[in-house]
């Protein structure tokens, strides 16, 4: 814009004292208000055009949004046999999207017909004046070919002005998106005088937490407990109790509603993000892997890790000779969001990584949910082992893999009801009493079903784990 108006503002102002001192003031007239115009004429419909833009940018990406949700959730459409219904919801977007594409190139021939037409009608008057003037004989053969040349020499700059004006707006209208989403305020930021967490052990402590994704549905209602340093508390309860919602908010994915957490007697939200995060490691319930090798997913865990510390946390978390099976080995690809793998080799991965990491906390949110029984016995050893010294939260379902916490919290409908060892909580005969007798009461089905070879549940497909 600074190399195209500046030379048109000049070459405006020299041509206006050319025709104001040498023609008629009726040749500046014409020209100052075909330029007028022009620019109220481009302004105007440039911005009409943009709402056009915008509408045809969005339904665009709303249909490559249901172009990639479709194919990432590729298994729930064959599940449900709804090829035909999803392509015909893209093909719904992509109609829309070319109608509005249609439009916006229809406004924009309008722009440039109506630009010309504004220059053309202008030429042709200055024309029809200067050969007038030549009639009359008050001007020359030669300030006919001037005027001509003047006239060129201004409105072909003037219009490529109009044109790199709309296309800078355009450009905006394109990025339009991004700038909203750079003026957005993360929901989560570190306060100027953030703190960084000392390395070592940790200790964490739940005051009085309240917590809700929405206003109008809490999730946690006044949780306190604590964690010691080096000690092991499990959560366990129905889904929807609220205990991965202490994982998040540990992570500070989300600030809690009321009350604190505190690391080492400071309060996380006091803490930079990066050194709280680096002295947690994880195995969520839910494992999604980047679309790239075995080996990057787990050395993701602690990226300047060598080798043969990737190989052996692929050991510890017992997939090492599963890995070395594969025809690539650690540089076998596992797919879009480790589509590759079953749930149980995407769990030991998950794994590998957060034992790679070594943190100073350990959360296992389900951690061997995916597993079957023999693996999740051998492993949970192994997690028992890597777990000592560390400050370990397991979120879990089954009562069988937290018998050896040194604290258990039942939690139902966001809140604690029961608390202690495993002896303890049976002798109270209460919530977790039941739960553990119906668990148990569950297994020996399926084992007396194995040992009899017939189906728990008559009429139902089982596929065990």
């Amino acid at each position: 814009m600074l190399f195209s108006i500046i030379p048109v503002i000049l070459e405006f102002s020299l041509v206006a004292v050319v025709l104001l001192t040498k023609f008629d003031w009726r040749f500046a007239a014409v020209t100052f208000a075909a330029v007028a115009i022009y620019m109220f004429f481009t302004v105007s419909v440039t911005e009409w055009r943009m709402d056009i833009r915008r509408q045809a940018n969005e339904l665009d990406s709303k249909a490559n949004t249901r172009a990639i949700d479709s194919l990432l959730n590729y298994e729930t459409v064959k599940y449900f046999n709804n090829e035909e219904y999803e392509a015909r919801r893209y093909d719904d977007n992509l109609r829309k999207y070319e109608s509005a594409a249609v439009k916006n190139e229809i406004s924009l021939g309008l722009l440039n017909v109506g630009q010309s037409c504004v220059i053309a009608i202008a030429v042709t008057l200055l024309m029809i004046l200067a050969a007038e003037g030549v009639v009359n004989k008050t001007l020359t053969l030669g300030d006919l070919v001037l005027i001509n040349g003047l006239l060129i020499q201004l409105y072909i700059p003037l219009n490529f002005l109009g044109v790199v004006y709309r296309e800078i707006k355009q450009a905006l209208i394109d990025t339009d998106r991004m700038f909203r989403l750079l003026e957005q305020n993360r929901e989560i930021q570190d306060s100027p005088d953030a703190l960084p967490l000392a390395s070592g052990s940790c200790s964490i402590r739940f005051e009085h937490v309240d917590f809700s994704y929405d206003p109008k549905r809490q999730i946690l209602f006044d949780v306190s407990f604590d964690v010691p340093a080096g000690s092991k508390v499990a959560v366990v309860g129905h889904s929807g109790a609220g205990k991965s919602t202490l994982a998040r908010l540990l992570y500070r994915f989300y600030d809690v509603s009321r009350g604190a957490i505190v690391i080492n007697g400071s309060d996380i939200r006091a803490l930079q993000q990066s050194s709280l995060r680096g002295a947690i490691g994880i195995v969520p319930q839910d494992t999604v892997l980047f679309n790239d090798s075995i080996f990057y997913n787990i050395q993701c865990g602690r990226p300047e890790a060598t080798r043969e510390e990737v190989f052996e946390a692929a050991r510890t978390a017992h997939i090492h000779e599963f890995i070395e099976s594969l025809p690539d080995k650690y540089e076998a690809r596992v797919g879009e969001r480790g589509l590759k793998l079953s749930g149980g080799e995407k769990q030991r991965v998950a794994i590998a990584r957060a034992i790679l990491k070594n943190p100073a906390i350990l959360i296992f949110d389900e951690a061997t949910s995916a597993l079957d029984s023999e693996t999740e016995k051998s492993i949970q050893g192994e997690l028992a082992r890597i777990a000592q010294g560390h400050t370990t939260l397991v979120i879990a379902h089954r009562l069988s893999t937290v018998m050896d916490a040194d604290q258990i919290l039942v939690m139902e409908a966001g809140r604690i009801i029961e608390r202690g060892g495993h002896r303890e909580l049976l002798e109270r005969n209460g919530a977790y009493a039941q739960m553990w007798a119906l668990q148990q009461q569950e297994e020996s089905q399926q084992q007396r079903a194995k040992v009899a070879d017939l189906p728990p549940t008559m009429g139902v497909l089982q596929i065990s784990p």
